[in-house]
């Protein structure tokens, strides 16, 4: 008997994605609640499992098309029995999208590790993929270029091959509303940011003392981001309009703080939520951090885990950044940038030592937090992190 596959309900004001990719060929034999395809939303990327055991028999819906809630993606029989693999493979090419094929025998490539397979001249036929059902990521084409440029000499350049000089590729749903936002945020709010820097020398001393006892007790690392909510909430509490939120004529001020730590994903940015992090000790927040970090990479946190945040925190400086301005996410009124850390001189006690120092940056909406209030929140910030201990007797 067959089974329909249809577009679940994707969450609250979410009416329609695109169908990002299956994950199964026409054909191909699936066991209940195994992933068929990918569907990316404006705000995340969710796969849509089998409502039953059976065989996939019709795939409804090609790739990078768009689907409304409740559409029909395809259907699974129960009672068929599956293809040969010679059958299923010819089954799954006409669906496919021109831009998820890779060639006989590579591994599907979304396009950034595409280009980068392109550019570095990688045979992805020969690398195991670290993705997500075997899939070959960016990462993957690099660890694959980094041992064959150690082996062999750089060879003469060969003439530019004639062909397209450009790749035209349509933006994804998360893409999309990525870009939108941006542009609101700086177009509704008056935004303005500003900057400090804070010696690291008391947190990274703190770390190191107790990073391996950490780890063996909770199971997971000791990083710098756990300081830096449990800094930022301090903070938070002293200056409420950072906190808060403009909704109309009225501001909206919050009594609870959920914190949305950035987290970098191949397929853009996203945001997941804190909840309560008053509440939470620092193994708790690691522990969360790096949970959310996994399923980010993988497109497998939900929406209800990337809405109601209060304040946001951007790391930049996992990828090198010294400096930048962070973006509001609306209709936040406060978002931290956290650096790299780098030794510079500074003085104390009127001597010049090298000290590990951070530049922090803090974007506010001027409507709602004046200058005042952003440079206080940020010195209480510098206090907490240069004197931890300030942070264990809520001082």
């Amino acid at each position: 008997m067959a089974t329909e596959i249809r577009v679940p309900t994707l969450g609250e004001s979410v009416t329609e994605a695109t169908v990002g990719k299956w994950l199964k060929n026409v054909g191909e034999a699936v066991k209940a609640d195994e992933p068929l395809v990918e569907l990316e939303t404006d705000k995340v990327s969710v796969e849509v499992p089998a409502p039953s055991a059976g065989v996939l028999t019709a795939i409804d819906v090609e790739e990078g098309a768009t689907v409304e809630v409740g559409g029909l993606l395809g259907a699974l029989d129960a009672s068929a029995k599956p293809a040969p693999a010679g059958e299923k493979k010819s089954a799954q090419a006409k669906p496919s999208s021109p831009s998820s094929e890779t060639g006989k025998g590579e591994p599907p490539l979304s396009p950034a590790p595409r280009r980068a397979a392109a550019e570095l001249g990688v045979d992805v036929s020969k690398l195991k993929g670290s993705g997500k059902g075997g899939r070959v990521t960016k990462g993957d084409v690099l660890e694959g270029a980094a041992p064959a440029k150690a082996r062999a000499p750089q060879a003469p350049k060969a003439p530019r091959e004639t062909g397209p000089r450009e790749e035209r590729v349509k933006m994804t749903r998360l893409r999309q509303t990525i870009a939108r936002r941006l542009k609101e945020a700086q177009e509704s709010a008056a935004m303005l940011t500003t900057f400090n820097d804070v010696d690291m020398t008391a947190v990274m001393a703190l770390r190191g003392r107790y990073k391996d006892l950490f780890e063996k007790k909770h199971g997971v690392k000791l990083g710098f981001m756990s300081f830096f909510v449990k800094a930022c909430v301090h903070a938070l509490k002293e200056i409420p309009d950072v906190n808060a939120e403009i909704d109309g004529t009225d501001i909206v001020y919050k009594n609870h703080y959920d914190i949305g730590v950035a987290v970098g994903t191949d397929k853009g940015l996203v945001v997941p939520v804190l909840r309560d992090a008053d509440l939470m000790s620092l193994a708790e927040i690691e522990l969360a951090i790096a949970d959310f970090g996994r399923r980010a990479r993988d497109g497998a946190l939900s929406l209800e885990e990337m809405q109601g945040g209060t304040f946001t925190i951007s790391n930049g400086g996992v990828y090198g950044s010294l400096l930048s301005t962070p973006i509001l996410n609306p209709p936040q009124s406060g978002v931290l940038g956290m650096h790299r850390i780098e030794q510079r001189p500074v003085v104390v006690n009127g001597e010049i030592v090298a000290r590990p120092m951070m530049y922090l940056a803090l974007s506010y909406d001027h409507r709602i937090v004046d200058g005042k209030g952003a440079v206080t929140f940020l010195v209480r910030l510098k206090e907490n992190l240069e004197d931890p201990q300030r942070l264990m007797l809520d001082l």
